[in-house]
């Protein structure tokens, strides 16, 4: 919105929207934005479009780029007034989705609707989105922030992301490379991520639950066991549900680096988002193969249970819908499982062995299935 003349500016606050808080906005993300540089940039903020140079060392590169939202988690952002984690959920939507085919997230750009610009407001959600920058390793190179008066109410908003990254052709990663008896390796998720906050919303709303109330009560009256260490216990029911969604592209990176030092291979990943387990492990997979996984290998999060209690949701369903606890799962031969399990608590990423690599026609065709191992 720089550059208008006077009469532009006259228009534009007949209509409704603020030019200069516009310009203000923009003045106050300046220092997010900068945070986030990587060598690459060409130019600064405030041009027509972003300019990224391929970084060097890449013999053959092949650029993979994802686009993705936050969805309804923005409605408990909205509610709750805290605007500043919000956009590390959007960054890792996309730059999670990017790693997944072994590419290494290097660019992402932004837009932001929203009913009434308040500049402040937006520097809080750019500060989120920044800062899922620097967990990804990726610039933050553009992005709009578009006013919508009479189209949106004043303090709704909505966000969408897009993230470019770079990979070597011949170490793409394109779901072909499993076997069977590889070991199927989930890492934990920090929450529910970003998925299912319709399903949420309308459970919390069901139960007339308050998002201030603190959650160890909501648990507690909810028949819920919290453990002693569970970090969720001394925060609201909002808070827990806003835990920002875990980047993991930096760490599979390095683990699969640490991987292929050691003469294993990375054979595979998935993003465990809409759809839970079932609906993305099987992606990390060629078609004839199927994921057998454990439920019991892995605890199931408090907020999880709690969900499952109130609107009478089964674990299993719950998996479904949700992540289960699981918000990556990589596929390993059977031989660096427990490598890829160190790596990954070494990175601060509990991880755990949770299933195995099938044929899919031992499953009557079936591309998932869960079961207890030795069933």
């Amino acid at each position: 919105m720089s550059g208008k003349t006077a009469a532009d500016r006259s228009a534009y606050a007949a209509s409704g929207v603020d030019v200069a808080a516009g310009d203000r906005a923009v003045e106050l993300m300046r220092a997010s934005v900068a945070s986030t540089m990587r060598p690459e940039v060409l130019g600064g903020l405030g041009g027509f479009g972003a300019a990224f140079s391929i970084p060097a060392g890449y013999r053959e590169p092949v650029i993979v780029s994802s686009t993705d939202g936050v969805g309804t988690k923005t409605a408990i952002a909205a509610a709750m007034g805290r605007l500043d984690t919000i956009g590390i959920d959007l960054v890792a939507m996309c730059a999670d989705d990017v790693v997944c085919s072994g590419a290494e997230p290097v660019a992402f750009l932004d837009y932001i609707a929203i009913g009434r610009l308040v500049p402040e407001r937006v520097a809080s959600l750019v500060a989120g989105i920044a800062k899922g920058c620097r967990q990804a390793g990726a610039a933050l190179v553009g992005g709009e922030t578009a006013e919508h008066p009479g189209l949106m109410e004043p303090d709704e908003f909505d966000l969408a992301g897009f993230c470019m990254g770079v990979g070597e052709r011949s170490r793409l990663l394109d779901g072909s490379a499993a076997r069977a008896g590889d070991a199927i390796v989930g890492l934990a998720a920090s929450g529910l991520h970003a998925n299912g906050y319709s399903l949420v919303r309308k459970v919390i709303g069901d139960a007339d639950l308050v998002l201030d109330a603190p959650f160890a009560e909501v648990a507690r009256r909810s028949g819920v066991a919290l453990a002693t260490a569970d970090g969720a216990a001394g925060l609201t029911l909002g808070e827990v549900l806003l835990t920002p969604t875990r980047i993991y592209a930096r760490d599979v990176l390095a683990i699969r680096a640490s991987l292929a030092a050691a003469g294993h291979e990375l054979r595979g990943v998935a993003h465990i988002t809409g759809g839970g387990l079932p609906g993305n492990a099987p992606r990390a997979l060629p078609e004839h193969l199927a994921a057998r996984v454990d439920p019991s290998a892995w605890p199931m999060p408090a907020e999880m249970r709690l969900l499952g209690a109130l609107g009478g949701i089964d674990e299993v369903q719950v998996r479904a819908t949700f992540n289960g606890g699981i918000g990556m799962v990589l596929v390993v031969p059977a031989a660096a499982a427990g490598p890829a399990v160190e790596l990954a608590a070494a990175r601060g990423v509990p991880a755990w062995v949770i299933g195995d690599v099938v044929e899919a026609g031992a499953l009557g065709g079936r591309r998932y299935v869960e079961e207890a191992r030795g069933a």
